[in-house]
């Protein structure tokens, strides 16, 4: 990890949100955000900004999400995340996010990652997967 990964760190992503990241239960009138396609853009927001402040070889992996969905979000809308580092604790990097729609606050938490080292993963990976064979 770089020195530049710290409390404080922050940044932002803007995206539209598209029928794949929308509900289709309640007709495509109502087809609005749906919790889990702004938890994973959560998670791949702050992954992909926490990328420039790791050293090569390094990635991160979600090892927590808590999110207050607050509002709906109809299609075509777009959203802005916002997050910033609240502590690193060892590898251990604790992220406060919210979400905004054109019209109100949407969305907010708290994302965990967990800082690995992608080699040593893939061996870990692979012992686990012999276990089985």
């Amino acid at each position: 990890m770089k020195p530049s990964l710290a409390p404080g760190a922050a940044g932002r992503k803007v995206l539209t949100v598209d029928h794949g990241r929308c509900i289709a239960f309640m007709g495509p009138e109502n087809a609005v955000y749906a919790t889990p396609h702004m938890v994973s853009d959560v998670e791949y927001a702050i992954r992909d900004f926490l990328l420039r402040h790791l050293d090569p070889g390094e990635d991160s992996v979600g090892t927590r999400v808590v999110i207050d969905h607050l509002a709906a979000t109809p299609v075509g809308m777009k959203v802005t995340l916002e997050f910033r580092v609240a502590a690193v604790e060892g590898r251990n990097v604790r992220c406060a996010f919210t979400v905004r729609d054109e019209v109100e606050e949407c969305g907010r938490g708290e994302h965990v990652r967990f800082v690995v080292d992608v080699a040593k993963t893939a061996e870990r990976l692979a012992r686990k997967r012999a276990r089985i064979a």
